[in-house]
């Protein structure tokens, strides 16, 4: 690939993907696409209602439609749900989509996050940080295959946490026909 054509956000939830999504597109002109957001909004109603409904599995194909879709188009940072590294078809359709980024966080870290988050339906458990814990043990090894580029945001505000990010992005060879949009379209 000449050029990566979108950047990419993987990484459990808690991460920091959508918010950090939002600046990063802000920052270079890009559009922002959170693929979560996207699937309540097409279906006018929220995740966990869709878990309760259609169960997991319902909503991993409701997820992997949309995922398709995105990895489609161009000028892009795209914030993924946690769990849409689970299926091979996604990863190859992120993979070839552009520069994947994997925005890690701790355990512990997490948990102060998310633990008690009610729209986070993989959370309705009697030990969050039990299951957390497991998730990471299922995703960790994706995440890592899958990243061109890995970013750990324990302990950073989102400010502080994007403006890593936003400096190494701007670094980058592959991604400068991409990020100069923004200088022409100043």
């Amino acid at each position: 690939m000449h050029g990566a054509s979108n950047i990419v956000l993987i990484g459990p939830m808690g991460a920091g993907k959508s918010v950090l999504g939002r600046r990063i597109a802000t920052h270079f002109g890009l559009h922002f696409i959170d693929t979560d957001a996207l699937i309540e909004q097409r279906t006018g109603t929220s995740i966990p209602i869709i878990f309760d409904v259609e169960g997991e599995a319902g909503f991993r194909a409701r997820e992997k439609a949309v995922i398709g879709e995105v990895c489609a188009l161009h000028g892009q940072v795209i914030a993924t749900g946690g769990g849409a590294v689970l299926d091979v078809e996604n990863q190859y359709a992120l993979k070839q989509a552009g520069l994947v980024v994997y925005l890690r966080v701790s355990l512990a870290q997490q948990i102060k996050r998310v633990a008690n988050d009610r729209n986070r339906p993989l959370m309705a458990t009697d030990d969050p940080a039990a299951r957390l814990q497991q998730l990471a043990q299922q995703r960790e090894p994706i995440y890592q295959a899958l990243a061109d580029l890995r970013f750990t945001t324990d302990d950073l505000n989102a400010e502080a946490a994007s403006e890593r990010v936003i400096a190494r992005l701007a670094g980058l060879p592959r991604l400068q026909h991409l990020i100069a949009r923004k200088d022409r379209h100043a």
